[in-house]
């Protein structure tokens, strides 16, 4: 289903021309959450890189998956392929590219990438929404491994954000130096940034969303599209999920704000439904965080390297993967509040979210430190190859707990912080290195590239 009707620039251009470029490359599988640019951006790039592109899109015509029912030898796709197409359907080989659109809805297709890769002749891109989750039967035993190329795609980032509001690499190499020199930055930039983040936290990444922003800079018209994907991934819980689990997942979703909202913001079973257990939800979460909705961010046992060795699967954070979907789950006005620099409403949630939203769509996992003696740290993050602490709950005064944890570093085996605020420019001191809110992105090299 093609929404989109723009040009926005993304990241992911450079990493098809990469994959196009490489000798040795394997059919590629595209996946992520629905409406985030997946097949506008394929379908781009096939035009510009190809002579010839063959386009099957099996959600919008399921009749399609009868061409992968019967035999998967290449040449017979490719006579079945041009039978139904007609002539405007050419394979030549080197010159043709084809893209299996929706992929989740035909196993086969999926199948057949090894055969696509075994023959060699023509390019395949195949994308795909809700690719992982429960709910469609034999999907593990159609996946070809060691034939395929696997990439998660997501909604624009802050970077590309700032792509769409005409903000040049010029000006962001400007604020990465600022941060490696330790530098303010100027005034004039330093406002307008402030200003964009502000927007991006209400906007968020959602293509067609930012592209009607662009156009309008009306936000009645976009959160009316916010609300309506929204609802569509509710439909999907509906539809593509297993049995009871429907309305538990459904439950799950619409409990994230109310996590979010409390002091405590581990997420809890009971605030989903009174007297809930992870029995009872524990595959729930799992289906919307596979369908690349949300993120869960883990506790760890101390906060040091590997963070992944030291998580704690069964204490975590729930954050909304889009921070732009967040904002419009919460009541009309929380819009107008984040707009006017109110980053630290709702108990810290929106900022926590954006930072969530920046941290996950840099390819990274999430992760907190909380004692019950008191200590929290609202994310831990690897920064230059060691643990930081990276705190975003105050606006210009001190982190207890951050401090408390540097002065023991025979304890807790950290050295460095970063402290992010929207009255902040560049600082240093004590070992906490102080940055304004929208050069968060800039700590985390792009692992999506």
């Amino acid at each position: 289903m093609l929404v989109v009707k723009c040009m926005l620039k993304r990241k992911i251009t450079e990493r098809l021309n990469n994959w196009k470029n490489d000798p040795h490359k394997k059919p590629l599988v595209i996946k992520g959450v629905r409406q985030c640019g997946k097949t506008f951006s394929v379908m781009d790039f096939a035009r510009c890189q190809y002579s010839h592109v063959i386009y099957i899109n099996f959600y919008e015509n399921p009749e399609y998956a009868s061409l992968f029912s019967g035999s998967l030898k290449v040449d017979d796709l490719v006579m079945y392929m041009s039978a139904l197409l007609g002539t405007g359907a050419v394979f030549e080989e080197g010159q043709t590219i084809i893209i299996l659109d929706e992929i989740q809805h035909c196993p086969n297709a999926r199948t057949s990438l090894k055969f696509f890769k075994t023959d060699g002749r023509y390019d395949v891109i195949a994308t795909g929404s809700l690719l992982g989750v429960s709910g469609y039967g034999d999907e593990e035993l159609s996946i070809p491994v060691g034939y395929e190329e696997i990439i998660e795609m997501f909604p624009l980032d802050f970077k590309e954000f700032l792509w769409a509001n005409g903000i040049s690499d010029q000006v962001i190499d400007l604020m990465q130096n600022s941060l490696e020199q330790c530098s303010p930055v100027p005034e004039p930039i330093h406002n307008r940034m402030r200003e964009l983040l502000l927007q991006y936290t209400v906007i968020g990444g959602m293509p067609e969303v930012v592209q009607r922003f662009i156009d309008t800079h009306q936000i009645s018209q976009t959160l009316v599209l916010q609300r309506n994907i929204l609802d569509e991934y509710r439909d999907d819980m509906v539809k593509y999920a297993v049995g009871k689990d429907k309305s538990k997942i459904r439950e799950c979703f619409d409990s994230i704000p109310k996590q979010l909202a409390k002091e405590n913001k581990k997420f809890q079973y009971s605030v989903i439904r009174k007297k809930g257990t992870s029995e009872m939800y524990q595959s729930s979460i799992k289906w919307i965080e596979d369908a690349g909705i949300i993120r869960r961010c883990y506790n760890l046992t101390i906060p040091e390297l590997p963070l992944d060795g030291n998580a704690i699967p069964e204490i975590f954070k729930v954050y909304m993967a889009d921070t732009g979907l967040f904002t419009a789950m919460l009541e009309d006005g929380s819009q107008y509040d984040i707009l006017m620099g109110n980053l630290y409403g709702y108990k810290g949630a929106v900022f926590e979210n954006l930072m969530g939203d920046i941290i996950g769509k840099s390819g990274r996992k999430l992760y907190y430190f909380h004692k019950d003696s008191g200590l929290e740290i609202d994310f831990i993050i690897r920064f230059q190859n060691e643990a930081a602490l990276l705190e975003i709950k105050a606006s210009t005064g001190n982190a207890k707990s951050v401090k408390t944890i540097l002065a023991h570093p025979e304890k807790y085996h950290v050295y460095r912080a970063v402290k992010l605020g929207n009255d902040y420019n560049v600082g240093y001191a004590n070992g906490i290195l102080t940055l304004p809110s929208y050069m968060g992105f800039l700590l985390f090299r792009d692992t999506t590239l």
